[in-house]
């Protein structure tokens, strides 16, 4: 785990480390556009976080490799077209340039065969490769972005710049996770297919959508100084929700034996928990560093942070409810954090008319999400040991 955690932290770091010059160098309005499409990213890139935790689990109960790379081809293949088919909607819906758009939507099939890869590395308990990657990825993600920027690059070439970085780090993950061989296949077990990567896809979906949303939407609600600062404001939420990204990715495998599920259960929900805590912590007493960072320009939005940081937090801790319901396959349970999400965009565009107000309608519907995702499982749990019939 802390292999995994330090690979996450370089990661987080290299992208914190981005938005800094990007909030600098860009302007508010120009920052704006590319924080906009940065989170828009994540949408479509839903797919291959869904593709890594399938992966990841048929790896555990011995799927042929042969057949898991391929379900990743078509992945990859399916996001790639569906990538294509939204840039002129992404254009018109959020009045962002052509080419920034395209550069932005261009690494969404990248992320999926790189997510295969680091599924495989995950499912066979390879996690000193793993966390190389996940640093290796940021790092390739934000350093050419970050030159582009420096070289007087607007939204558009920093953007094209990270998917030449993605298209690296794919490369060598894939040369990374083709190391060992054929791992251990029993012919017992099918090789999952496009349909079980939907149902995945599903829970993911709903969890970057709740990650993304308030961002996408503030430049709605907001105008495009505060949609700025609320930008900038959301590297906080991207920072506590990220960095305890380790602790799922560890326990994962584990979770998808059903002998260490519940034990699998717990310390994850109590070790995401305690980081919540330590990080909203941290980031109130760092706020007043906000200015001298970025420049007095975002200093109203210093005194906010922790809000945002609580709801990363939260995030955190519903992501992990959420990967015990694919490792189970009782991805209905997300059919809770749908709701909260449906009602949290109607209160967005209703109430949220201030900074303020935003982030306090996405704190809230991620703590409700989390709270009752984990009731539910923690319920299952009980009924499990207990020997009762599942209802689910």
């Amino acid at each position: 785990m802390g292999l995994v955690t330090a690979g996450a932290m370089i990661a987080n770091i290299a992208s914190y480390l981005m938005h800094v010059p990007a909030s600098r160098w860009l302007g508010l309005d120009g920052y704006s556009e590319f924080a906009s499409l940065i989170g828009l990213q994540l949408l479509l890139a839903v797919p291959g976080l869904a593709l890594q935790t399938v992966i990841a689990r048929d790896v555990v109960r011995g799927a042929p490799l042969d057949r898991l790379r391929a379900l990743e081809l078509r992945c990859a293949a399916i996001v790639a077209v569906v990538a294509v088919a939204a840039v002129p909607i992404v254009v018109w819906a959020l009045q962002v340039g052509l080419d920034a758009a395209v550069a932005a939507l261009i690494t969404a099939p990248l992320l999926v065969l790189l997510s295969g890869e680091q599924g495989r590395l995950q499912g066979e308990n390879r996690f000193g490769e793993l966390a190389f990657v996940l640093a290796l990825t940021g790092v390739a993600r934000a350093a050419p972005a970050v030159l582009v920027l420096g070289l007087g690059g607007g939204p558009a070439a920093a953007l094209a710049a990270s998917a030449v970085g993605f298209a690296v780090a794919t490369f060598v993950a894939s040369r990374l996770a083709g190391r060992s061989g054929e791992p251990r296949a029993r012919t017992d077990v099918a090789a999952p297919g496009v349909v079980a990567v939907l149902r995945a896809s599903q829970v993911q979906l709903v969890l970057i959508a709740l990650t993304s949303v308030d961002l996408i939407l503030s430049r709605v609600v907001l105008d495009s100084d505060d949609a700025s600062l609320y930008a900038l404001g959301a590297v906080a939420t991207k920072v506590a929700f990220w960095l305890p990204q380790a602790v799922g990715m560890v326990l994962y495998p584990r979770m998808a034996n059903p002998q260490q599920l519940t034990g699998a259960m717990r310390l994850t929900l109590s070790v995401l928990v305690g980081l919540g805590v330590l990080t909203v912590g941290a980031v109130a007493l760092a706020s007043p560093l906000v200015p001298l960072i970025v420049g007095d320009d975002y200093a109203p939005i210093q005194g906010m942070l922790w809000a945002f940081a609580a709801d990363g937090a939260f995030l955190a801790v519903l992501q992990g409810a959420l990967l015990v319901t694919i490792a189970t396959e009782r991805t209905v349970v997300a059919a809770i954090a749908w709701v909260v999400l449906a009602v949290e965009i109607a209160l967005i565009l209703v109430v949220a008319g201030s900074i303020g107000e935003l982030i306090a309608v996405a704190a809230s519907g991620a703590a409700i999400a989390a709270v009752a995702a984990w009731s539910v499982e923690l319920f299952e749990a009980r009924r499990r040991e207990l020997r009762l019939p599942s209802r689910a």
